[in-house]
């Protein structure tokens, strides 16, 4: 979910004037402070073998002259990506988590500046002379986020957007936007694939997405859910966010050939009432574990206790049998860890005799 709707978002720079001075505040700091590094370090860089690095990337075209090293990274998959990649000493700051840090990172994590929980302003992340930045969600490189992509480009910093989060996706509207195709884990090996590129390490790249393919064909092995139905909540009780078709939970109910009871809905993850969710009474549901603390219900423990409790969900066929399935927040977004939702979901599927 993006840091629109899914954090408590920090208020937008509160004008255009506003914005050019910080910007131009920021272009003098970075030139003061050397940005990223002097003539002659540059120069060495450039040098190395690959670069420049040019993709294209939601629609821009985006150009690396040397391999970043000091990488600002604004949403929490982006820097599970890079810290995978075996990249944090090249991380000047990374912000906006839900969860906290994947197993087996959590080393390499503590050594990163956390810039904010939820999402820093741009004044935090010129701090860090950044020679790089990059994002999970448009919101956060885009109106009423950190920045825009112009405008740090304006800098001379260039920027990543995920695709996961704009190829076959219109972001235009409120919300969380809605999806013209399924997304696919494609889209996410793509994402570090390209990150490897920029970065220098291409091989890390392809030894990550490797292991990644690996663990979902061993999670899907000989599974057939064919006739179970699921259900993903996200956040908040009063109006909660449940998934729509065809984003990361989307990914993890085609893994594992279940059906989505909100399939019906191309928006990534639309509010829906209790009524609604009780009237299509999934077989499992599917529940974000989430340790922020931004909207009502965002523990596992929060969550089942309002099922178990408010009229409308309690007698629910998945709430009566206690048929949950616990996800971070990360894993029900599209990120390296959705591979974690089709195993843990392919798991609980397993353990209920709803597997095949």
């Amino acid at each position: 979910m993006s840091p629109e709707n899914a954090e408590d978002s920090l208020p937008p720079i509160a004008s255009t004037v506003r914005r050019t001075a910080l910007l131009t505040a920021g272009l003098v700091l970075m030139t003061a402070c050397g940005g990223g590094g002097s003539t002659s370090d540059g120069a060495a860089r450039d040098a190395v073998a690959g670069f420049p690095v040019t993709l294209k990337n939601c629609g821009r075209t985006v150009t690396v002259d040397a391999a970043p090293r000091h990488a600002v990274s604004l949403n929490q998959g982006s820097t599970e990506i890079l810290l995978s990649l075996g990249l944090a000493d090249r991380i000047a700051g990374t912000a906006t988590w839900t969860d906290p840090v994947m197993k087996g990172l959590e080393k390499d994590e503590a050594t990163v500046e956390r810039l904010a929980e939820n999402q820093p302003s741009a004044e935090k992340v010129l701090a860090g002379e950044p020679d790089f930045v990059s994002a999970s969600f448009e919101s956060t490189l885009g109106k009423g986020g950190v920045a825009s992509r112009d405008q740090f480009e304006k800098l001379g910093v260039p920027t990543y957007l995920s695709p996961a989060d704009c190829a076959g996706k219109d972001n235009t509207g409120s919300g969380d936007g809605s999806r013209s195709e399924p997304l696919t884990m494609d889209r996410v090996y793509g994402e570090v694939r390209d990150l490897a590129e920029v970065f220098g390490v291409p091989e890390r790249g392809e030894k990550l997405v490797k292991s990644l393919r690996s663990r979902v064909d061993e999670a899907t092995a000989d599974i057939d859910a064919s006739g179970t139905t699921l259900l993903y909540w996200f956040a908040n009780a009063e109006a909660p966010y449940m998934a729509g078709c065809c984003g990361a939970p989307g990914i993890i109910t085609e893994e594992l050939g279940a059906k989505n009871v909100f399939d019906d809905s191309h928006e990534e993850w639309p509010q829906i009432n209790w009524e609604t969710v009780a009237d299509r009474d999934p077989d499992v549901l599917v529940i974000g574990d989430l340790t922020r603390e931004s909207q009502t219900a965002e523990s596992a423990e929060k969550k089942i206790e309002f099922l178990e409790t408010n009229p409308a969900t309690k007698n629910m066929d998945a709430v009566r049998h206690k048929r949950y399935v616990l996800l971070s927040g990360q894993a029900m977004n599209p990120a390296i860890r959705t591979v974690e939702g089709v195993e843990r979901v392919a798991a609980g599927l397993r353990s209920f005799g709803l597997a095949g």
